[in-house]
């Protein structure tokens, strides 16, 4: 398999609501069950077909599109309290192209806001699925 046929598994941190959020999104587009655990048995790539791995892929292509958008409607200060221990660990897959220019806009936004990436990370895909930060985990 070449590098064009396979997704790049990369990490962000969410808080409990947001992971719960994204993960009902993607068993509405893709029938993931559960996110947290559906690219733990994968490496570092996935292959392209792989119906979890393509519905993330969509996601980091419309992360991408967006930010500035996003950006501009993350509530920043509202993940603000979520406790260190709030965040979980939620692996995305996506070509090596879109995994590295969103972690680039991650980090961008977390050197102009003079903040953590949990910050950028769970305020941004808050913003994207219209959510609330902190909530009912």
């Amino acid at each position: 398999m070449t590098v064009d046929d396979r997704y790049t598994v990369f990490g962000v941190y969410l808080s409990g609501s947001v992971a719960n959020a994204l993960e009902d999104h993607l068993y509405d587009a893709a029938g993931v069950l559960d996110l947290e655990s559906y690219f733990e048995e994968m490496t570092d790539t996935v292959p392209v077909g792989d119906p979890g791995a393509d519905a993330t892929d969509e996601v980091t292509a419309e992360l991408l599109e967006g930010f500035p958008d996003y950006y501009d409607e993350a509530p920043f200060e509202a993940v603000e309290s979520v406790p260190a221990d709030g965040f979980v660990l939620v692996r995305l897959a996506a070509t090596p192209t879109r995994a590295t220019g969103l972690r680039e806009r991650f980090q961008a936004a977390a050197t102009i806001r003079e903040t953590d990436l949990r910050t950028i990370q769970t305020a941004i895909l808050a913003a994207y699925l219209a959510v609330e930060p902190v909530g009912s985990d």
